[in-house]
């Protein structure tokens, strides 16, 4: 008991100051490969901070894998890439148990064999193009860090980060992601096209004979460190409880709530939300170089926390309005 450390220990000064920099380096690291979408990498790295997990959306060609494994260059961690197809099995993801014969003895017996999943970032590729079964092997895993086969659990190393993709344009043959694996992704985050220079610049670097070498920026246990410092900065009442009135303000027919929530959301955000909310806000203000999160920290999150957690109803659809409208309604009928 007398080594274990506390809230102070884990929040020094050092640490602190320590990782904004850190982060630096490793945008830098990852621009060398990955032009532009530099919000979409520092959304990437506050989920990475508050462990969370992402789902990324956006059209192919995007460089949506390549920037996941930059990011693992960068890191130096153990990397993985699932491509998810309508059959693909649970096994596949988690592992299967094999049988073995001992040349010594010539007995038989069984071993599992870990699968993908076990590695520290795992690139879940067209994660909606396999059936709920296979989607659901990676509730556990995402949700407790943790894998269970045939009666035996198995941790996951950490850190243990799941980043999942999907192509917005493509629905023929995919399987929308169930409520409670889309509540398992912390941030939604929707990947844009390059701007004329930005794509310029993609379109001269990808086609010349030399490829930037990626450094490592940050180590295992720096990492580790930064997501503990993350979870232990103190955050105010008044910050608290307008992330929680944020989330209350998406449910429909409920005291308080707005006539146009009432009139175009089927169903609301649950309190995971806020907990996001507050965790991202967290390490939004650690890599800005602050002890302590501002309601300002939660508004840049709110879209990103809240678009996959919200169902719009016909009516919405029917007058043109998306869930992005919504929250930015919300946003503006929320008092801070």
């Amino acid at each position: 008991m007398g080594n274990e450390q506390t809230p102070a220990d884990i929040i020094s000064p050092a640490l602190a100051e320590s990782l904004p920099p850190a982060c630096k380096r490793l945008e830098d690291e990852i621009s060398k490969i990955i032009v532009g979408q530099k919000d979409i990498v520092r959304n990437i790295l506050v989920c990475l901070l508050a462990q969370g997990h992402v789902l990324l959306i956006g059209v192919p060609g995007l460089a949506k894998t390549l920037l996941i494994r930059t990011l693992a260059n960068a890191l130096n961690l153990n990397f993985t890439r699932i491509q998810f197809t309508p059959d693909l099995m649970p096994g596949d993801i988690t592992g299967t148990e094999i049988i073995e014969e001992d040349k010594r003895t010539g007995g038989r017996a069984f071993r599992f064999v870990k699968g993908p999943i076990f590695a520290n970032i795992v690139l879940a590729d067209e994660i909606n193009r396999t059936p709920p079964k296979t989607q659901a092997a990676l509730l556990e895993a995402m949700q407790e860090h943790r894998v269970t086969a045939s009666g035996n659990t198995f941790a996951l190393e950490e850190p243990f980060f799941v980043l999942a993709t999907q192509n917005p344009i493509e629905q023929e043959g995919t399987y929308p992601l169930p409520e409670a694996q889309l509540d398992r992704f912390m941030l939604n985050l929707w990947l844009d096209y390059p701007s004329f220079d930005q794509e310029v610049e993609v379109v001269r670097s990808t086609t010349a004979g030399q490829t930037a070498v990626v450094e490592a920026a940050m180590s295992q246990t720096e990492l580790l460190n930064y997501q503990a410092l993350v979870r232990h900065l103190p955050v105010a009442n008044n910050v608290i409880e307008y992330a929680v009135r944020l989330t209350a303000h998406t449910r429909p027919h409920r005291e308080g709530t707005p006539d146009f929530v009432n009139e175009y959301i089927a169903y609301g955000a649950g309190p995971r939300a806020s907990q996001y909310l507050i965790l991202g806000a967290k390490a939004l203000a650690a890599i800005d170089g602050r002890f302590t999160p501002l309601i300002s920290d939660v508004q840049a999150l709110a879209t990103a926390v809240l678009r996959h957690r919200i169902i719009a109803n016909f009516n919405a659809e029917a007058d043109g309005i998306t869930v992005t409208d919504l929250i930015r309604r919300i946003l503006d009928t929320v008092t801070a």
